[in-house]
């Protein structure tokens, strides 16, 4: 089977790209690696023919890569992203944009579109991504997987181009919660923080409105099922507005050097959005990372212990033509976790049209292994049960 240029830039048939250097709880799985992590051997591609033409040919693998492989698991391949992360719907003005399996002509979600398309069809286990505004969550939700945004800096991102160092962070995604948990055994250290038990459980009716009708029932009903409390917690305009000033500002610290003479090599959404990091002056940007600092404390106080229960995206996955619109209502929604640098996981829900969304639970920084536990746990146990 020809393998899909809009999903896979490399990808050796028989495979696998990379054997397992190890064995452990990872035996038999493969994973697809987004197209930012240094796999031995080949080079970053980072969604962008120009880059990937001058890239050097990695000496070693990523540390995520490498734990991975140790632990048994084999590369099924190098998956496609949007050109250096910095979208969410999918596309790749260069490569086409991936099949939604789940949902067939709406989008993949981005920007870990090609390994997320890759577990969704059953060509990999695990997708190996990162999640900067929800570039893991905003695909588990759109494709009916899970995935995990870990706390910021649990995972270690050597050996993975950045976008935005202050939030980015080394995610990943399966079909099923236990190897969602297996992965974090891996990947993971001990948690810093515990969940109390039973969890306690919160919901807000304002951030549940931020979501279209049909994602706003399954995920209320999921919540409210699980027994989570209601919580006053509205939505921040103010937050999203200092989190995007502050990522474009470290997206163009980052990548500016290199794309200031090859803005043309760049698709026309990707494009506008480092313009508009181009224009963001050094005051603006000190002046987003205080906002982002305080917002940061504001969220990790509001939520204390307890796991709040929130849609992962505000809509099911949109068709192409709507793919923009949606994309700042679910942002209120991601930008919670990034800026707070806390752990998420997506857990898929089904809408009453039958199409895929997410419910996404954030916990407290370092207790992300209690909240991978919590998550594969029926929902009528997740306020019952430690």
């Amino acid at each position: 089977m020809t393998s899909d240029p809009s999903v896979w830039r490399v990808r050796p048939e028989p495979g696998p790209l990379t054997a397992p250097t190890g064995s452990g709880v990872l035996d038999g799985e493969t994973v697809a690696v987004k197209d930012l992590f240094a796999v031995a051997g080949q080079r970053v591609g980072a969604g962008n023919p120009a880059w990937l033409a001058v890239a050097p040919v990695e000496a070693i693998h990523a540390p995520a890569v490498a734990r991975l492989l140790d632990a048994g698991a084999a590369l099924a391949g190098i998956a496609q992203t949007e050109e250096f992360a910095y979208s969410l719907t999918g596309a790749n003005a260069h490569y086409g944009t991936p099949p939604n399996p789940r949902a067939p002509g709406r989008i993949s979600g981005g920007s870990t579109s090609g390994p997320a398309t890759a577990v969704a069809a059953g060509q990999a286990g695990i997708a190996l991504g990162t999640d900067t505004g929800g570039s893991v969550r905003v695909p588990a939700a759109y494709q009916g997987l899970w995935g995990i945004r870990p706390t910021h800096g649990a995972v270690p991102a050597g050996g993975l181009l950045p976008l935005a160092p202050s939030f980015d962070t080394v995610g990943w995604l399966t079909r099923d919660a236990a190897t969602l948990a297996r992965v974090g055994d891996v990947l993971l250290p001990a948690d810093a923080a515990a969940l109390p038990a039973p969890a306690p459980l919160v919901l807000s009716d304002a951030l549940l409105a931020l979501a279209a009708p049909d994602v706003r029932d399954a995920v209320g009903r999921l919540g409210r099922d699980a027994g989570a409390q209601p919580v006053d917690w509205a939505p921040e305009p103010a937050w999203l507005a200092a989190f995007q000033t502050l990522q474009a500002a470290e997206a163009w610290a980052v990548h500016g050097a290199w794309l200031a003479g090859r803005m043309d090599t760049l698709g026309p959404a990707v494009r506008g959005r480092f313009e508009r990091a181009r224009a963001v002056g050094a005051a603006d940007a000190e002046a987003a990372r205080a906002a982002v600092g305080q917002a940061r404390e504001q969220i990790r106080g509001r939520l204390g212990e307890r796991v709040l229960v929130l849609p992962s995206t505000a809509t099911v996955a949109p068709r192409p033509e709507e793919a923009e619109a949606a994309r700042e209502a679910t942002m209120l929604l991601t930008c919670i976790a990034g800026i707070g640098g806390l752990p998420a996981v997506s857990v898929p829900v089904t809408t009453s049209s039958g199409l895929p969304a997410g419910a996404c639970l954030v916990g407290p920084a370092g207790s992300d292994r209690a909240l991978l536990d919590l998550a594969a746990r029926p929902a009528c146990e997740w306020s019952r049960t430690a």
